[in-house]
């Protein structure tokens, strides 16, 4: 399968800061590839350039064959772009807004098949500013294939999206990969990366920490499988007692890790024939938010919470 994308070597340097420093990635086309990384850690930076919005410093970047930078006017033509926290004209209504921007492109779109492929076509014509903010993102992703592009570029498209709306926008996602298009998704929502991304990269103070697919990843750098019994901590200390494996109690349930297959089924008649209170059980792997928490630490409220404890105030 040919790169819809491929960068080399890409570095993007603020005087002595380097915003991305030397990384190196492909997307292949017809793929979803999720960027990850906590604020300020070079994400916009570099999906800009893919854009060509920012000149970069020094390495190559190929976008469908084209130099995002010296080439950008044709490639423009073959991308679709949804920022994050889209904004657009406040009197406009969904509607007029695809035929506006059909004119922009020289297309002829059809806004009703738009707004019922984002599921928008009740507010075909509600002005811009009586849209909640998650009907403006489905807005934007309309608009961001008026143009029928080749590559999506999606920059937190589910932010502010309740649960079945988020569903219906990885719906889209989905049919754009069945069509051969090719997605890049920014995101924070790293179980949305889980489901639909079939790479991921991970960047961190403006380099990558992890690639791959995300059960590579997972099983890369995720811990070992673990029985996670619903007990209390009289479960926990007979467990302790009777096997050598980790035992881990947290809240309502523990985490015994599993060496091998045949620990789960031991533990649990150990436990049956304690006679000791418990209400379920299940086995458990690592996600690629653990994975991810692990690597760089959790983005709360503007602070960046790293694995030793410590803080940091995350920059935008």
């Amino acid at each position: 399968m040919a790169d819809a994308i491929a960068v080399e070597g890409l570095t993007k340097n603020y005087g002595s800061l380097a915003a991305v420093d030397n990384i190196s990635f492909r997307v292949p086309a017809g793929s979803v590839f999720a960027f990850l990384g906590p604020n300020g850690a070079g994400k916009t930076t570099t999906t800009e350039i893919l854009e060509g919005l920012r000149a970069r410093s020094k390495g190559s970047v190929q976008v469908l064959g084209l130099d995002p930078w010296d080439e950008g006017r044709p490639l423009h033509r073959q991308i679709g772009v949804i920022p994050q926290d889209f904004r657009f004209f406040e009197k406009i209504t969904p509607r007029e807004s695809i035929d506006y921007y059909s004119t922009l492109f020289g297309t002829h779109s059809d806004p009703a098949a738009l707004l019922e492929r984002v599921k928008l076509s009740d507010k075909a014509d509600s002005r811009f500013d009586t849209l909640s903010g998650g009907q403006k993102q489905k807005l934007g992703l309309a608009l961001s294939l008026v143009n029928d592009p080749r590559i999506c570029f999606l920059d937190e498209p589910t932010t502010g999206l309740d649960p079945t709306a988020r569903r219906a926008i990885w719906d889209v996602v989905r049919e754009l990969r069945r069509e051969g298009r090719t997605v890049f998704l920014t995101t924070h929502y790293l179980e949305e990366a889980e489901i639909l991304a079939d790479r991921v990269a991970i960047i961190n103070h403006g380099q990558i920490v992890a690639a791959g697919s995300p059960a590579e990843i997972i099983d890369r750098l995720g811990g070992p499988a673990r029985l996670r019994i619903v007990a209390g901590s009289d479960v926990a200390d007979f467990v302790r007692s009777r096997f050598p494996n980790e035992v881990r109690r947290e809240g309502d349930h523990i985490d015994v890790v599993l060496r091998d297959r045949e620990d789960a089924l031991a533990i649990l008649e150990a436990v049956q024939e304690s006679r000791l209170a418990w209400t379920g059980f299940t086995t458990v792997r690592d996600t690629l938010e653990d994975v991810f928490v692990r690597l760089v630490g959790r983005m709360d409220d503007g602070v960046l919470k790293t694995s030793d404890g410590t803080t940091a105030e995350a920059s935008a």
